[in-house]
Parts: C-alpha cells; structure tokens; sequence
C-alpha cells in the first residue's frame, strides 16, 4: 500500500511537473509572439515616420521651386501675393525670399532636425535682420488664419515674442536676447 502511495504520488509529481514544464514553454512561446509582433508595430512605425519626413522633404522642394519661380517672374508671382499693393515689387520678392527661410526652418523643426532650443536660436539669427522682421510683420494677417493649435501657429508666437524681445531689447548684442522655450515634444519622451 505503501509503495502504491509512492508511485502514486511520484506519478502525480510527474504529472505536475509536466504540465508547469508545458505551461512554462506555452508562456514562452506566447512571449516570443508578442515581442515579435512588438517589434513588427515598431517597424511599421518607423516606416511610417520615414515616409512622413520624406514626404515633408518633398514638400519643402516643391515650396521652394514655386516659391523660386515667384521671386524670378513677377507675373507668377501676383498669384500667390498677398502682401499691401503699396509695398513696391521689389521688396514683395524680397519678402517671398525671406519667407522661404522661414519655412526652411520650420521646416527643420518639422522633422526633427533641431528642436525648439534651436528652432529660436535660429529665428533669432534671422530675425536680427531688419528686413525678416518687416517681412514678419507683413506676414502676420496670414499667420493670424492658422488653428492656433498648429506647430505653425506655436512656432510663430516663439517668433512673435522673439521680435518684441528684439524690439525692445537694451543691448546691441542680439545672439543673447530671448528665452526659448521648453520643448513640448521633450515633455512627451
């Protein structure tokens, strides 16, 4: 009786360890599957992500070819002016310049290239010229369609207060006037 205890019991042993030996391979066979298929998601966002800046890239080339063809013939360029009549052509083409390294840089911050930090400093740089800051403000009945939500419309306050920090700035050493500020995509990391 006593050895049937003990067979019994070796058996029930067994039997238990074979089904935590199983459980164990099921669990790790399910954990293999979905680390696979984590790494699947993250692929697909990563191809996502390229095709977007990619796409953004393109964007910016054909924002500069129109934007070229504009500065270079007057004719094309009444289409897309919309600055005051009385400003003379030559300063509406000076204008359409400046507004094609504005949206170079902003087209920087877009994908990723610099981050707010740098977004400002450069817009500072810019914007230390005279001539970017009448084109600012020249531009601000555009600016003022934007959803206020918009990058576009966050980057052009940074702007905005940049050129009143300017404005009113005491010193003749620009390269230090402004805070910028915090990243919100650094707050999301």
């Amino acid at each position: 009786m006593a050895t049937q205890k003990n067979a019994a019991g070796r058996l029930r042993a067994a039997a238990a360890g074979l089904l935590l030996a199983t459980a164990g391979m099921t669990l790790a066979a399910r954990q293999r599957r979905l680390e696979a298929e984590r790494l699947q998601l993250r692929r697909m966002e990563l191809e996502e992500l390229a095709s977007r800046r990619r796409a953004l890239a393109h964007q910016q080339r054909m924002h500069w070819e129109l934007l070229s063809r504009a500065i270079d013939n007057p004719s094309l360029a009444a289409v897309i002016d919309t600055y005051d009549p009385s400003i003379p052509a030559e300063r509406r083409r000076q204008y359409f310049y400046a507004n094609a390294w504005y949206v170079n840089l902003y087209h920087l911050y877009r994908v990723g290239l610099i981050d707010q930090e740098e977004f400002h400093g450069h817009a500072r740089e810019l914007m230390h010229n005279p001539l970017m800051r009448e084109y600012w403000e020249a531009s601000k009945a555009l600016r003022a369609t934007l959803a206020d939500s918009s990058d576009e419309a966050q980057l052009g306050r940074i702007v905005d207060r940049l050129v009143r920090d300017l404005d009113e700035a005491d010193t003749d050493e620009w390269w230090v006037v402004g805070t910028p500020p915090a990243d919100p995509r650094d707050e999301a990391d």
